[in-house]
């Protein structure tokens, strides 16, 4: 039987592209509330808001980068067949 190979559609990128964009307009968001805030305690909360909209949009690009390298691997086997 044929290995299925993974494989991310254009609706999946379209997805993961939205994913991404939402969470960067909300991490410059808060980044620009932590910078204008004066208590410490709510400073301390947006900071926590701002890691996970990073860990996000880092993870969003984590999954493009790992995609792209399988399409290039996938193309040099092409070139040495």
């Amino acid at each position: 039987m044929e290995e299925i190979k993974d494989i991310i559609s254009s609706k999946d990128l379209n997805y993961i592209s939205d994913i991404f964009n939402w969470n960067y307009t909300a991490l410059k968001e808060v980044n620009h509330f932590i910078n204008e805030v004066e208590s410490e305690e709510i400073k301390e909360i947006l900071e926590e808001v701002f890691n996970m909209h990073y860990e996000n949009c880092t993870k969003c690009i984590s999954i493009l980068e790992n995609e792209h390298e399988e399409v290039f691997m996938e193309g040099e086997e092409y070139e040495n067949e």
